[in-house]
């Protein structure tokens, strides 16, 4: 059984209540931000949303005396305001929920429940990226090719993916520029990652010397224009 540090519902929290409960929260907090930085791409001020957001979470959720529907209500509207200007990739998204959740505890004040949950997740996460799971082929990308409206995309670069790629699938054909141009992306599996530039060099010579962009797994991109 959960036993609250802060209590009853309705019961009194003293200042001593609330500086343990936000030191802790902090700490909880600086955890998630460092096992996220672990193998992994990040910028400065993700790391410092992420270590802060599970403090924000448990000030909302004590304003609002526990009441869990109105404090998921404004904690979740914050957290996904990141999501409108710039989308984040799955992992990200996990490490914004987990930090959620440490706040929703210590805000509740089940602080050695959010101890407890914050280590297990830890361990599991940083057991995950040693182990590399889940990991794809090295060798796929993603590749958008930009092409005037009339070259023959199904057709034009067969030789060159016959070359320089294993497997190669159409994921998404859609229109640009006032449909003057074509943007095509593939999914493909390369021969030799050391051949990449010379690859994305054939394209160009056949699409007019339009974008052409390379992207791998972790969501980092080579752009030739």
């Amino acid at each position: 059984m959960l036993v609250s540090y802060l209590g009853p519902k309705h019961h009194l929290v003293t200042f001593e209540q609330v500086l343990i409960t936000t030191l802790v929260t902090l700490i909880l907090g600086l955890i998630v931000a460092l096992v996220y930085m672990y193998h992994n791409h990040y910028s400065k001020h993700f790391i410092f949303a992420v270590a802060l957001l599970p403090i924000m979470v448990q000030s909302i959720i004590m304003t609002v005396h526990g009441n869990l529907g109105a404090g998921l209500t404004v904690a979740g509207a914050f957290s996904l305001v990141r999501f409108r200007s710039a989308p984040g990739n799955a992992r990200e998204m996990v490490t914004i929920f987990f930090a959620m959740t440490i706040g929703l505890a210590t805000g509740r004040g089940y602080l050695l429940y959010a101890a407890f949950f914050t280590i297990v997740v830890s361990l599991a996460m940083l057991l995950y990226t040693m182990l590399d799971f889940g990991a794809s082929d090295s060798n796929e990308r993603i590749m958008k090719i930009t092409i005037p409206e009339n070259l023959d995309y199904e057709h034009e670069f067969n030789d060159l993916f016959d070359e320089y790629t294993k497997e190669t699938t159409i994921d998404t054909v859609r229109t640009t520029n006032l449909g003057s141009l074509f943007e095509i992306q593939y999914h493909i599996i390369l021969k030799d990652v050391n051949k990449q530039k010379a690859f994305m060099d054939a394209i160009r010579e056949r699409n007019g010397n339009l974008e052409v962009s390379l992207r791998n797994d972790t969501g980092r991109t080579a752009n030739i224009i």
